[in-house]
């Protein structure tokens, strides 16, 4: 299975993070909507970085109280690992495991079109595995 096919299951919707919003805005984003990271963007539109629960509670323990009014900017993670529609599900898997990273936004060259999360592969590749484990069955039993 492909990114493609996840994305067209779950939907394309991405909640973004400006570099300059606080933490304590980010927190709430986060959960509000109950997801765990959000993709950073310039007022471009450009992806500039990832902020992730993991990132907000670290800035919680190194600089306590005040981390939630500096700005996501300071706190997110640069470095940011993606995917495209067209990447396989095994190789997320192998990608997020490597990269100890639970949610990979996807991009279409520069443009953010989605972002997946280890749950989302983690359920893609159990209905593959059903899928196959019942056709199995149908051919055993039917010959």
């Amino acid at each position: 299975m492909f990114v493609a096919k996840i994305l067209d299951d779950k939907g394309h919707e991405v909640v973004t993070a400006d570099p300059d919003e606080s933490v304590a805005s980010i927190a709430a984003t986060l959960s509000e909507r109950r997801i765990g990271a959000m993709p950073v963007s310039s007022p471009g539109g450009a992806l500039v970085g990832i902020v992730s629960e993991r990132d907000v509670v670290a800035a919680l323990a190194e600089h306590g109280r005040d981390a939630l009014e500096r700005p996501v900017g300071e706190i997110m993670t640069r470095r940011v690992i993606t995917c495209t529609r067209a990447d396989h599900i095994d190789d997320l898997m192998a990608r997020m495991t490597e990269g100890r990273m639970r949610h990979l936004p996807v991009l279409e060259g520069d443009e953010l079109v989605g972002i997946v999360s280890i749950g989302d592969v983690v359920k893609a590749r159990m209905g593959e595995i059903e899928a196959e484990a019942q056709a199995l069955k149908d051919y055993i039993t039917t010959g």
